[in-house]
């Protein structure tokens, strides 16, 4: 209850804060039809939008770092660790270097870029259950080493598209690369907060799966679980998701890792429960990170990523060396 409190006044400290103050009850007056011309502006025009995408964002990344630790029984699991961000990074930029340059039909062509996110996406996570289906016990290294070595490959990718874009375009990539909720156009906002946030009945529906997924593969399989079919299921969730908001707001690091964590601690391992926890964490994490980057600084807005790599980064030290502490193996 109190989480969800802290959810709603972060969401509201998210739509009236700014260069420009909307106080709560000029919100309502908006809401009401009532308010200036400006504040109309500004409410649904820039920080609606942008309040949705830190909701989407925070949810799917949440979601997908507590199932990725679950599915893979890897604390250290999270999409952006093990190269998931990477992989949809690496399509999302494909489209915005080469999408000029590709035949698409105009239908088509405003979901091309959560689309290639996603194959981006998939195609990593499809290389993560190859690996970990051959691990034979040492999955936590297997994963941790593919991670950096999909990571490296996909940064080399991303720097090949870099080096052959025009002046726009690199202005353009330098600052989707260091992640913002700012930059997405309102359109592309709702496709993509639709599709991340669709992905969310479907990991409501795994919990029970990723709590027999903790005893291992045999057990679960004898207790009557279709192993394959949710392997399936959650990592082409994850992979939906984490394309969809990637694609839009940019590779935002750690909140997959952190948010699960902070919940597990909180509220325990079970995952019905562990699950909601981990994604009101997500977004009162993500919009708190925004909120601090927007008034740091005004009117500049330093890139969110920097934001979450400042909070995630000591707190994975942290979780490291406490692990360390506990005598637990770590890879």
């Amino acid at each position: 209850m109190l989480l969800s409190v802290l959810c709603l006044c972060v969401m509201v400290a998210e739509l009236a804060l700014g260069p420009v103050t909307i106080p709560p009850d000029r919100i309502l007056a908006v809401l009401s039809g009532s308010g200036t011309q400006a504040e109309h502006a500004i409410f649904w025009q820039i920080r609606a939008p942008r309040m949705l995408l830190g909701i989407a964002t925070g949810v799917a990344l949440a979601f997908s770092g507590a199932a990725l630790q679950g599915l893979l029984r890897n604390p250290l699991a999270e999409p952006g660790l093990i190269g998931v961000t990477a992989g949809a990074s690496m399509g999302a930029v494909t489209v915005i270097v080469l999408g000029g340059a590709l035949l698409v039909p105009a239908v088509i062509a405003p979901f091309m870029l959560p689309l290639a996110a996603f194959i981006g996406s998939a195609v990593v996570v499809a290389i993560l259950f190859v690996l970990a289906a051959g691990g034979r016990g040492q999955s936590i290294t297997i994963l941790i080493l593919a991670g950096v070595a999909l990571n490296a490959i996909a940064g080399a990718f991303i720097g090949v598209l870099v080096y052959i874009s025009d002046d726009q375009q690199l202005r353009d990539l330098t600052f989707w690369t260091m992640g913002s909720l700012g930059t997405a156009q309102a359109e592309l906002v709702v496709i993509v907060s639709c599709l991340a946030l669709a992905t969310v009945p479907v990991f409501v529906w795994q919990t029970r799966a990723l709590d027999l997924l903790q005893l291992g593969d045999r057990a679960a399989f004898h207790s009557g679980l279709n192993v394959t079919k949710s392997r399936l299921l959650i990592g082409g969730s994850t992979a939906l998701s984490v394309g969809a908001v990637t694609c839009a707001a940019g590779p935002i690091g750690f909140i997959g890792l952190v948010a699960p964590h902070i919940a597990r601690l909180l509220f325990g391992p079970v995952h019905a429960v562990l699950l909601p926890a981990a994604a009101l964490i997500g977004v009162v994490l993500v919009l708190s990170a925004d909120l601090a980057v927007r008034m740091a600084v005004p009117p500049a807005e330093p890139p969110i990523g920097l934001a979450t790599s400042l909070i995630g980064g000591p707190f994975f030290l942290w979780l490291v060396l406490n692990q360390i502490r506990k005598g637990q193996r770590i890879a």
